[in-house]
């Protein structure tokens, strides 16, 4: 394996995650492709052009490059209304690998269903198999919907039941992730790869809890309640700030020492409404005890997991769920929906709890066991650690190059057949 071209139509790896369509997945290609191309492995990553600043290849890392395509207007063009770039997007990686000798790339690897209707293309036209990766999934979205939120299109549906049917992989982060592509999306179970996602063990470790409250300016005794994402209805921070308004009518003594820390900015259909979680917090009285932050990278969002009694990850649906593992990596208990992958990434009663739905006193009772009991938050912690050791990002780039080749051997068996 020499040469792998990526491909990441919406979001840019250059991306800071946690607002706009920037998430957990900008964190895999970077994380993975680093990766690749410490193993001698060339990556090259596809993304739109964003800005006319921009250069047109950057530097990711060594050996990693990040290609911005120009396709439509460089500001001003929302997620949904890309389908109709996917064409002048895939006439620029086309052009991009014509400029070089035939077989330039072994595999084409695509993220999202967006990029995977442009791997479609890419793989006919190069002769190399296609890699995909879904993310998430519109069938699965549409059956877990939070309360006013907007349905997946028809054209997504279709489009991923297309790039399904078509790649010569499809990699999933979960076995849970693997049964929804073969049940609903008549995927060939031949075809799905297992690859659970990492986490950065060496950024995300324990540390001084102290330091880090004081850094962010928590008082040491502070019950600190922390939600760190994209602020739209699938990730459910409302749930958080109702459970806290119900801690508080629990026990009103609390109020002097709770903390809610809201740590992103607003994406999906959360940027039509960007204000509507601080008009929550203000409906239920607990302004007082909600800051908001904007996303925090590096060193900074491992603090702001080191100064967490409690990360919250109350998604109506998750893949897998990198927070999950970044502050139990941390140290740091997690509370998390018990949906999609989420089960896998928290062992309940182990590393953290599960919660079943989104009622906010289930969660209130949930957050309230683990902060509010010092003792049981400590066993968890401890916990914590050693269960996100079980996940790292080599080990997630093994078994994708592993995969890669795989998809090599049949694609050539079945071309020379």
């Amino acid at each position: 394996m020499k040469r792998v071209a990526v491909l990441s139509v919406h979001t840019s790896p250059l991306e800071q995650p946690g607002t706009g369509d920037a998430g957990g997945m900008n964190v895999y290609i970077v994380q993975t492709a680093t990766r690749m191309a410490r193993r001698g492995v060339e990556v090259e990553i596809f993304t739109r052009a964003t800005s006319s600043e921009l250069p047109p290849v950057a530097e990711l890392a060594p050996g990693v490059k990040v290609r911005h395509v120009v396709a439509g207007p460089f500001e001003g063009l929302g997620k949904e209304e890309l389908p109709g770039q996917l064409c002048a997007f895939t006439a620029g990686v086309l052009r991009a690998e014509a400029r070089h000798d035939p077989g330039h790339y072994d595999v084409v690897h695509s993220h999202y269903w967006l990029s995977g209707q442009v791997g479609w293309l890419a793989r006919e036209r190069w002769g190399v198999p296609l890699v995909h990766t879904a993310h998430t999934l519109a069938k699965v979205k549409n059956l877990a919907l939070a309360e006013c939120d907007t349905p997946e299109p028809r054209m997504r549906v279709i489009g991923e039941e297309q790039v399904v049917a078509e790649a010569d992989r499809l990699v999933a982060n979960t076995d849970v992730e693997a049964g929804e592509l073969i049940k609903l999306y008549a995927a060939d179970p031949d075809k799905v790869l297992v690859v659970p996602p990492g986490v950065d063990l060496e950024r995300f470790t324990p540390g001084d809890r102290a330091a880090a409250r004081a850094a962010l300016g928590l008082r040491p005794d502070a019950a600190v309640l922390a939600f760190v994402g994209r602020i739209q209805p699938l990730k459910a921070p409302d749930v958080l700030v109702k459970a806290a308004a119900e801690l508080l009518v629990r026990d009103p003594g609390l109020r002097s020492r709770l903390v809610v820390l809201i740590v992103g900015g607003p994406s999906g259909s959360g940027m039509e409404t960007p204000r509507k979680l601080v008009e929550l917090a203000a409906q239920l009285g607990v302004s007082d005890v909600v800051r908001f932050l904007p996303p925090q990278g590096g060193d900074a969002l491992a603090r702001v997991y080191r100064a967490a009694d409690v990360v919250a990850v109350p998604s109506h649906n998750e893949s897998f769920g990198l927070v999950a593992l970044e502050a139990q990596a941390c140290g740091t208990p997690v509370a998390a929906a018990a949906v999609g992958g989420l089960p896998m990434a928290v062992r309940d009663g182990v590393s953290g709890v599960l919660v079943d739905g989104h009622d906010p006193a289930a969660w209130a009772r949930a957050l309230g066991e683990v902060a509010l009991r010092p003792a049981y938050r400590e066993e968890l912690a401890s916990n914590a650690v050693g269960h996100a050791r079980r996940f790292s990002w080599d080990r997630t780039t093994d078994a994708l190059l592993a995969g890669y080749e795989q998809a090599r051997q049949k694609f050539r068996e079945e071309v020379f057949a």
